[in-house]
C-alpha cells in the first residue's frame, strides 16, 4: 500500500510550505460529490493526525486517512503545467470512470 508523489509534486509543495512558513505536508483523501460518486480532496497540513496513514516520498509527507487509503491506494500525485493552467494531477489505478467535468471519479 502506497501513496507516491513526482518530484514535480514534491517540489510545488516544498515550496508552498516553505513560503507559507509552516506545514508538514499535505492530506489526500476522498470524499462522496459528483456525478461519478467520489472527489479527491488535497489540503496542506498543520500536524499529523493520530490515525493518518504517512507516506514521504522526496522529502514530502503526504497523509492519507485509513478510510480514504482503499480509494486511493496506489496513487501518484502529479503536479503539471499546460500552458497557462497548473495543478494537481491524481495517476489512480483504481479509477474506472471519470465524469466529464472531471472532477469525480468511480472505483
Amino acid at each position: 500500500m502506497a501513496v507516491t508523489m513526482t518530484e514535480a509534486a514534491a517540489r510545488h509543495v516544498s515550496r508552498y510550505l516553505s513560503r507559507r512558513g509552516k506545514g508538514v505536508g499535505v492530506r489526500l483523501g476522498v470524499k462522496t460529490t459528483g456525478c461519478s460518486g467520489l472527489a479527491y480532496k488535497l489540503e496542506y497540513v498543520d500536524e499529523a493526525v493520530a490515525d493518518d496513514v504517512v507516506f514521504e516520498d522526496h522529502g514530502v509527507k503526504v497523509m492519507v486517512d485509513p478510510k480514504s487509503l482503499a480509494y486511493i491506494d496506489g496513487t501518484q500525485l502529479d503536479f503539471v503545467r499546460e500552458g497557462l493552467n497548473e495543478g494537481f494531477r491524481f495517476n489512480n489505478p483504481n479509477e474506472r470512470d471519470r465524469c466529464g467535468c472531471g472532477e469525480s471519479f468511480r472505483v
